[in-house]
């Protein structure tokens, strides 16, 4: 176990502000207000653009792309496949929020279609979904992940070595892995959790940072440090889950380099 390297967030997220990368979403209907808001308090810029005849040329002039099948369609996941072809093509990084997969069959299947005929850079999900993917035994219910056979940390180096990309599962305790490298995260707040959309605007997050950097699984946790530091500001501000989503875009916009410095609560193994 070592400590984390807690400059590279601080320099990630200063280089972010700098010099701000254009997020493309194709994403959850029900969230996708929350997560164009999050990525701009970050200082990135975003874009939700979903039409099939839109989409390539998009990626074209962003510098990453997020996936979530939150609200899919079969429309959606062509979409989603089209773009991310393109931003392979393009040596762009594709993040895929696997919402709910393994809750029902169109959404595993769906998932699995464009894990197979997409490379993606960073797959995000809560235990049950990253178990599934993994090919074990979980139970997911709507978008909450109830049990799973096996070790979290087991699944997600499986699964990141069978997709050749980084995982990161989120919980109590975040687990970002390459599949040799484990990061565990311990920041953020149990508040954070009453509030709908926090695990899609995590993925919007890590599609900024990633954006800028060369090192996708080293910059997927400097992402969730951030976003779980910003969350725990955010909480002692609250008094229920309507002023926590609004804390939580004022705190992702204020933090600074050493609250994080102050604050970040991370190894790596």
């Amino acid at each position: 176990m070592t400590n984390f390297k807690v400059e590279s967030a601080v320099s990630d997220l200063e280089f972010l502000r700098e010099v701000p990368p254009l997020v493309h979403h194709i994403t959850n209907w029900v969230t996708i207000s929350e997560c164009a808001s999050m990525t701009r308090s970050l200082g990135a810029y975003p874009v939700m653009a979903h039409a099939e005849d839109e989409v390539e040329e998009m990626v074209g002039i962003a510098n990453s792309l997020v996936l979530n099948i939150g609200t899919l369609t079969p429309e959606l996941i062509h979409a989603m496949i089209q773009a991310g072809k393109k931003a392979n093509s393009l040596h762009k990084p594709v993040i895929l929020d696997a919402v709910g997969a393994g809750a029902t069959t169109l959404r595993t299947e769906s998932t699995r279609k464009i894990l197979d005929q997409v490379q993606i850079t960073v797959i995000k999900g809560n235990a049950g979904e990253i178990a599934t993917l993994a090919g074990a035994q979980a139970e997911v219910r709507g978008v909450e992940s109830i049990s799973h056979d096996g070790d979290v940390v087991s699944h997600a180096k499986s699964l990141a070595d069978n997709a050749g990309c980084t995982v990161v599962v989120t919980g109590v305790e975040d687990i970002i892995t390459d599949g040799r490298r484990v990061f565990k995260i311990r920041n953020g707040h149990a508040r954070m959790g009453e509030v709908v959309g926090t695990g899609c605007m995590a993925a919007s997050v890590i599609g900024a940072f990633v954006a800028i950097s060369d090192n996708p699984t080293q910059s997927a946790a400097n992402a969730m440090v951030v976003y779980g530091i910003a969350g725990e500001m955010a909480a002692e501000k609250a008094s229920g889950p309507g002023t926590m989503k609004m804390h939580m875009f004022d705190s992702i916009m204020n933090i600074g380099p050493e609250d994080i410095r102050k604050g970040a609560n991370a190894d790596v193994e």
